[in-house]
């Protein structure tokens, strides 16, 4: 029996980024190297709890795990037929319960597998490993004890979730202060945080949000603390794998920066122009999924269809994050360009004429692929079109460009109140976000008996009240403004009161497409050093001067790509450079051109981690993409949980109820 641990190294060799890595430890590190040998039982059952069925299921496939011997997967808790013949793999947390559980499986005269390989999913206390020895029956009967480290769940190639759905309300809500709920909430969150660094193998400089006082002091309110405490936590835990994991760092080799929702309260509302984030913003879709009708194939009534938008998708991995009319430019173009050049397509359309021998091949090898791709597009064409249709009928563009003027500071109370007042029928929900948006940058418009005659303004109700009041409760005490700051000639202090600046440099082509969240921002001077040491205070302090941690130095990071010297504007409409001949596309191969832009991550520096607690948006993700490429550095967003902003907006009204919810729909 051995009690290992990984020997996955991300320093060194090819590079691969942060999902790809996580999702080779389990089938190569856990599943593959799992087994006794013998070719009489090549076959394993893998045995989950609760939580580690989240994790594989975020991370694999599958026909992934099938591919690596496993024939059964099976639910630790249920009761389970017995198969002595076979090997089983245990990914489980490391609790009593469960390993109660596995020791009443491998127990006594016969037990119910031949062998067993148990993995925990974080680190082991040592009474339950005494308790694991001490049972001399199962001694015998283990192949391997180790501790895997993976706690967290990937939701992208460059984010994960610790999936704390109701993180907002334990931490920030009225029950939060001396509340058991919120520490027992912080400690499990660090845990999984900190099997992210395990899995990595990455030893992070930890920097986090300081609470301070209006006068400067440190504060002493619980809300404020909140990322000072998971810091502490999170270092505790990375402390201790510096000798419980072989070839752990002992020099530091990242960055993490934690952050809370507060940072930036504008960002979970504002409607954001992606594609990916109008799917999930304005399509009722169930997670990545999407449901469409279709034609029936045996000529009935239509036949409901789901799709998964996903990584595997080369169509959606492409334009998720391009703005909505990028994307519908692109789809209807590469649709007809399919449709003309594709040579199985060609054929379809033909009216019985001769066809080649040649021909006829070229048909046989482009259909199969060709029936695929054609979906596929269709598909995206549909739901481009449908995001089209919605944007119209509601009004979208308009309440758009309002909402971006108020965060850039060209467009004050005037502005907003007119719009409430000609755009009576804009749907309830989309006033309350623009409310949200106005409270955030204009915060001492909503004191006193101003924000009941705004919400009356907007015919908003009492309970929509309660998401615009909550704002406060998250605001930390030295953002908040004075009051008596309201001047009669307001209009006239427009850029004054701008939550954001328009960004030098950027070479955006699009109109709605000038907003971009604070940690685009922070994770940049983080990057130059420049990030304020008393705003954001460091564990581990790096030494002033060269700091290895920023990844800067040559080795880490080639020469900076040469930036656009002629920045078109904002508002411009640009000449779609997808649409020039890129390789050779004779129509069969149906996506030549409709390939994933992925980055190239050779000669990267180090890698760059965010955690925001309370939730992230699509923005924040898509914001990490981006960075990696520009900064040339993995940038990987982990948070509580991923938030559209329906969900965030029920989060937030929670945060007034006096006593924690049982669940309200939000998940536990």
């Amino acid at each position: 029996m051995s009690f290992s641990d990984s020997e996955t190294s991300s320093h060194g060799g090819e590079y691969k980024n942060f999902k790809q890595i996580s999702r080779d430890r389990l089938l190569h590190e856990m599943i593959r190297t799992s087994g006794s040998g013998d070719s009489r039982s090549s076959w394993k059952v893998l045995i989950m709890d609760k939580v580690t069925v989240k994790v594989m299921s975020s991370t694999c496939k599958m026909a992934d795990i099938t591919d690596q011997g496993v024939s059964l997967v099976e639910d630790l808790f249920r009761r389970r037929q017995p198969l002595p013949t076979m090997d089983a793999i245990y990914f489980i947390q490391p609790s009593k319960e469960n390993v109660v559980m596995f020791l009443s499986d491998m127990s006594g005269r016969e037990p119910l597998y031949r062998k067993a390989y148990v993995y925990f999913s974080s680190p082991i206390p040592k009474d339950l490993v005494a308790r694991i020895k001490n049972d001399t029956s199962v001694i015998p009967r283990i192949g391997a004890l180790g501790e895997m480290n993976f706690e967290y769940f990937p939701i992208d190639s460059q984010g994960f979730v610790t999936d704390h759905e109701r993180a907002l309300e334990e931490l920030f809500g009225e029950s939060a202060q001396n509340s058991r709920h919120a520490e027992a909430s912080l400690n499990v969150m660090a845990t999984r945080i900190s099997t992210v660094f395990a899995s990595l193998k990455e030893f992070p400089f930890v920097r986090y949000r300081a609470a301070k006082g209006k006068d400067g002091s440190t504060s002493t309110n619980f809300r404020e603390l909140v990322p000072g405490k998971l810091a502490s936590a999170i270092w505790n835990n990375i402390s201790m794998y510096q000798t419980s994991i072989p070839n752990f760092p002992q020099k530091e080799t990242c960055e993490l920066l934690i952050l809370d929702r507060s940072v930036d309260q504008i960002a979970p509302v504002i409607h954001e122009w992606t594609y990916d984030a109008m799917c999930h913003d304005l399509l009722d879709m169930d997670g990545n999924k999407y449901v469409h009708e279709v034609p029936s194939k045996t000529g009935g009534a239509p036949e409901k269809k789901e799709v998964l938008l996903e990584d595997q998708d080369p169509v959606w991995l492409e334009l998720r994050h391009t703005h909505i009319a990028d994307a519908s430019e692109r789809l209807h173009d590469r649709f007809t360009n399919f449709v003309t050049k594709n040579k199985a397509a060609q054929m379809e359309k033909r009216d019985g004429g001769e066809v080649s021998t040649r021909d006829l091949q070229k048909m046989v090898q482009a259909l199969p692929q060709y029936n695929e791709q054609k979906e596929r597009l269709s598909t995206h064409v549909e739901i481009a079109g449908e995001l089209n249709k919605v944007i119209r009928e509601t009004g979208l563009r308009e309440l758009g460009q309002l909402e971006q003027d108020l965060v850039f500071g060209d467009a004050g109370t005037k502005e907003v109140i007119h719009f409430l007042r000609t755009k009576q029928d804009t749907a309830g929900e989309n006033k309350l976000r623009l409310m949200m948006i106005y409270a955030s940058v204009y915060p001492e418009k909503f004191e006193g008996d101003k924000a009941a005659k705004l919400m009356q303004l907007a015919k908003l109700s009492p309970e929509d009240m309660k998401a615009v009041k909550n704002m406060r409760m998250l605001e930390g005490s030295e953002k908040r403004k004075p009051s008596g700051s309201f001047s009669l000639k307001f209009d006239s202090q427009k850029k004054a009161n701008a939550a954001r600046k328009d960004r030098t440099g950027e070479e955006e082509t699009w109109q709605l497409f000038r907003f971009y969240p604070v940690i685009e921002e922070l994770v940049e001077k983080m990057c130059k050093g420049d990030l304020s040491k008393d705003d954001y205070q460091c564990l581990n302090n790096p030494q002033s001067g060269t700091r290895e941690a920023n990844g800067s130095s040559a080795k880490n990071v080639p020469p900076k790509a040469t930036e656009s010297t002629n920045p078109r504007s904002v508002r411009s409409r640009r000449t779609p450079n997808w649409a020039r001949s890129r390789t050779s596309d004779d129509g069969y191969s149906s996506d030549s051109s409709l390939r994933s832009f992925s980055t190239d991550f050779k000669n990267m520096g180090q890698r760059i981690f965010v955690f925001i607690i309370g939730g992230a948006t699509r923005s924040e993700l898509r914001v990490c993409h981006k960075l990696t490429s520009k900064l040339r550095r993995e940038v990987v967003l982990g948070t509580t949980s991923l938030d559209d902003p329906p969900q965030y907006i029920t989060k937030l009204k929670l945060l007034s109820e006096k006593e924690l919810s049982v669940d309200h729909g939000l998940g536990i």
